[in-house]
């Protein structure tokens, strides 16, 4: 038992060391914005990329940057205006080789060079001899191998020349036969290089899984310049593909335990010039307003009456803001309490006619427009000569006054909400000062405004409901008399007539018609 125990603490033990050895390994991270681009928006509207100079043949658009068309003899290229400042990165680039032909040509290359390699070079788009890293998807088979489409990774020191009749195969670091033409998704590449060890993987587009990388190159011992630029070229010959680089991300790895180092904020001098010039020119302004007020001492008598301070305005604006508000809250009081008044009258009004009506009788209206009991009402003899309102009638106003006592009620929660709000900015305006209220004012303007608008739409409603009840009822309509027997049956033979004489004269004419067969 004590022996299974120290096998089980020897094996613990080394898996914590082997885990503290690869957290220990893990470099730190950060992402490089003025190395990358990606879309949207990945060109501007003068057609600029942000950080990034390209020429030649190469178009850069919102979604990507075609490096080369597919068009015979074409070259560009895309640089990264400055040169990093740390020594370990890895850059991520996306991209798209398309083409209808079933062999493509030239290809597209990533570079890390101490100087920017141009746009027309002979290097797939690149100068030849530079000093640093390229790393080459090639399409084209050059040295009729039939290893084409074909990745590799190229380190010169500025002196080598490119061998074109071999592909490269003489000065490549590593390679790997990969296909990365016509495929449904982007194909990317994932470059690293950290303490002088050289990754490649590689996306072969198949799936849309982010994650599906493959290594492609490993290189050790590769020595690169300390700070360079990044690019992408391409080229096509006397067969083309298009070439589009849709994204490129570079992030700076560090080693553990050393935080990144601080890029200090650069300082605009032009900023400073213009903040120089606009103090002088403050300085020059107080000047001429001192000697005018001491040649004219008459014209500013009383200045600092005429002249209120931004307390003083802030004050004034608050105050008629409230003045304001207290006229339209006073106004809305006083038409709230008309609405009440005619509101009480109407259902009055209203109580009687349903009493009369629940009782059998027929309600009259008067001339002061209320209704008349049954039984102090003089009915005149004829039938119709007062306006009487309909069941249905009555039922539609006791609806539109439920609606208004409704309305009213929630105008009434809505003032009781204004009045707390309004004690609620003035306790602020007290506790906190006034810098903070005129928007508050403009807030209950604003509010006092939609209390007025509603005001206004509930007195055309009892406009419409008081027009509708003094209106008088519409007339019966009048029946007219009906057909007699002996009148639609002349009219039905006589159609009988017209249908048969209409058939005879179509068949005689059909008839005749069939003679010229």
């Amino acid at each position: 038992m004590a022996a299974e125990v120290r096998w089980l603490l020897l094996v613990s033990a080394i898996i914590l060391a082997i885990a503290r050895g690869n957290d220990g390994s893990a470099p730190h991270r950060r992402f490089e914005y003025k190395y990358s681009f990606k879309p949207p928006y990945l060109a501007q509207k003068d057609g600029s990329v942000p950080f990034w100079q390209y020429g030649g043949n190469a178009i850069a658009s919102e979604e990507n940057v075609r490096i080369a068309p597919s068009l015979r003899s074409q070259k560009g290229g895309i640089w990264s205006k400055e040169k990093t400042s740390f020594d370990w990165w890895e850059a991520e680039v996306t991209f798209r080789v398309t083409g209808r032909g079933r062999v493509g040509a030239d290809g597209l290359a990533f570079w890390y060079s101490e100087t920017p390699g141009g746009h027309d070079g002979p290097v797939f788009g690149s100068a030849d001899q530079w000093n640093g890293l390229g790393v080459i998807f090639d399409s084209f088979d050059n040295d009729n191998k039939h290893n084409n489409p074909y990745i590799m990774a190229i380190h010169n020191d500025g002196t080598k020349v490119f061998d074109h009749q071999n592909d490269g195969s003489t000065q490549l670091l590593a390679g790997c036969l990969r296909d990365f033409r016509n495929k449904p998704f982007p194909t990317k590449a994932k470059i690293e290089y950290y303490q002088h060890v050289l990754t490649v993987h590689f996306h072969s587009g198949m799936t849309n899984n982010d994650e599906d990388y493959e290594v492609c190159i490993r290189a050790e011992n590769v020595v690169l310049p300390k700070y360079g630029h990044f690019g992408l070229t391409a080229a096509t010959g006397g067969l083309a593909d298009d070439h589009d680089a849709l994204s490129f991300l570079t992030t700076s790895l560090h080693v553990p335990g050393q935080s990144p180092p601080t890029i200090p904020l650069p300082i605009d001098a032009d900023q400073e010039k213009l903040a120089h010039e606009y103090e002088e020119y403050q300085k020059k302004l107080d000047k001429q307003r001192e000697d005018y007020r001491r040649e004219h001492p008459e014209d500013h008598q009383g200045e600092g009456e005429e002249y209120e301070t931004e307390q003083d305005r802030e004050l004034r604006q608050i105050f008629s803001g409230q003045s304001q508000m207290f006229a339209e809250l006073r106004d809305m009081g006083r038409k709230l309490s008309e609405i009440v008044g005619r509101q009480e009258s109407t259902i009055s009004l209203l109580s009687q006619v349903h009493t009369v009506v629940s009782g059998g009788g027929i309600p009259v209206i008067g001339q002061n427009g209320q209704a008349v009991p049954p039984q102090h009402a003089q009915v005149p003899p004829q039938v119709g000569a007062q306006p009487v309102m309909a069941r249905h009638e009555v039922d539609a106003l006791l609806t539109q006054q439920r609606e208004l006592v409704n309305t009213a009620r929630e105008l009434k929660t809505y003032l009781v909400e204004l009045h707390q709000r309004t004690s609620a900015i003035q306790q602020a305006q007290e506790k906190q000062g006034t810098a903070h209220v005129v928007g508050g004012a403009y807030d209950q303007q604003q509010l006092a405004a939609e209390l007025r608008d509603g005001l206004n739409s509930v007195k055309r409603d009892m406009a419409a409901a008081a027009q509708r009840l003094s209106a008088p009822p519409p007339p019966c309509p009048t029946v007219s008399g009906c057909v007699s027997t002996t009148v639609f049956i002349t009219v039905a033979v006589v159609q009988l007539f017209v249908l048969l004489g209409y058939s005879l004269y179509r068949d005689s004419k059909e008839s005749q018609a069939k003679k010229f067969y």
